[in-house]
């Protein structure tokens, strides 16, 4: 269903495009009124402005509700799951094993991490602003 709607509203969306560039605009019409045989055609002077503007709007409303429609099934099918989501097909991290990485050697607690600043030699310290 939802591969249907959303073909039908690519098609409404490329419909939608094609009937606005149909139209003419305003500055069209003055030329109209100057006998620019605009009476000739097939719609008539007043009768494709009537129509395609019609047309358009029909195509704008299907294409506003096929977005709706999309939208309320990506609500419904939004919820199984996504990247930042734990999925049971990833394995979980294996845990680190502290009394081989300890400092220390005694195998009970890690030791602490030393400060980079206690072991710096006085010429990597940064000087002080006068």
């Amino acid at each position: 269903m939802q591969t249907v709607l959303t073909v039908l509203h690519l098609l409404f969306a490329l419909g939608l495009v094609g009937l606005v560039l149909i139209q003419h605009g305003k500055g069209a019409d003055a030329g109209a009124a100057f006998g620019s045989g605009a009476s000739a055609t097939v719609f008539g002077a007043r009768g494709s402005a009537n129509f395609l503007s019609r047309a358009t709007a029909v195509v704008a409303v299907a294409f506003f509700v096929t977005s709706l429609a999309l939208a309320y099934f990506a609500m419904q099918t939004g919820r199984e799951g996504g990247l930042m989501l734990e999925s049971e097909s990833v394995a979980p991290a294996a845990p680190i094993d502290t009394a081989t990485d300890t400092a220390s050697g005694s195998g009970d607690t890690p030791a602490p991490p030393t400060d980079v600043m206690d072991n710096a030699l006085p010429s990597d310290l940064p000087e002080a602003p006068e």
